[in-house]
């Protein structure tokens, strides 16, 4: 399923409890199951979603500020919303993204994991080469050649940092995000319509 030809999504800003304002995406689809991932033999409340209308969503949502209420409306072309329906939609929708949530939270807990053990290993490397390069400045009898050694040494130490520093300065604060945006995704609002006759029509 592409979100582009199957549910026609366009997204919409409505008002929102409390006086603010919940920025909601509009899915149109034929059938609530075309929302389900169809190689998931779990029940529908357990089930993911299809992989296109799960990115689609992702993307709508990372262009929305932080902090804003946000909501999905599904409407329907073919079929009549029920309140069962409904709330299994609402619980497979909440349950994906927040089982995606603790899987982002589980990454950003393993690349710290490799940060600190990384960060260990450079510093350790680092005071070696320099203890090493010392040693030989003081055995080798031309003073530039010394020098030379010592500092060759001591860059190779740095650079055995990198990797830990882009972990603490850089690679950890997307993912963050990320899982952020998982677990707002994970308590918005689903509701299930049926789509305007002229709607509809433009949709198929």
């Amino acid at each position: 399923m592409t979100p582009q030809t199957r549910t026609a999504p366009q997204a919409a800003t409505h008002g929102a409890p409390g006086g603010g304002d919940r920025k909601v995406l509009e899915l149109h689809v034929a059938e609530i199951r075309q929302l389900y991932n169809a190689m998931d033999p779990a029940p529908f409340r357990e089930r993911d979603l299809d992989p296109n209308a799960e990115d689609y969503i992702l993307d709508w949502g990372r262009e929305v500020p932080p902090g804003q209420p946000l909501g999905l409306v599904v409407r329907l072309g073919s079929e009549a919303p029920t309140v069962e329906s409904t709330a299994i939609l609402t619980d497979a929708v909440h349950s994906h993204f927040r089982q995606r949530a603790e899987s982002t939270r589980r990454r950003l807990r393993q690349l710290f994991r490799v940060g600190r053990i990384s960060l260990v290993i450079g510093l350790a490397f680092l005071a070696l080469v320099i203890a090493v390069g010392e040693y030989l400045s003081l055995r080798i009898d031309r003073e530039s050649y010394g020098y030379l050694v010592k500092e060759s040494l001591v860059i190779a130490g740095w650079v055995a940092l990198w990797r830990p520093l882009e972990i603490f300065l850089y690679d950890w604060w997307p993912i963050r995000a990320e899982a952020r945006l998982l677990d707002r995704l994970s308590e918005m609002s689903v509701r299930v319509v049926t789509a305007p006759a002229a709607t509809t029509g433009a949709a198929a």
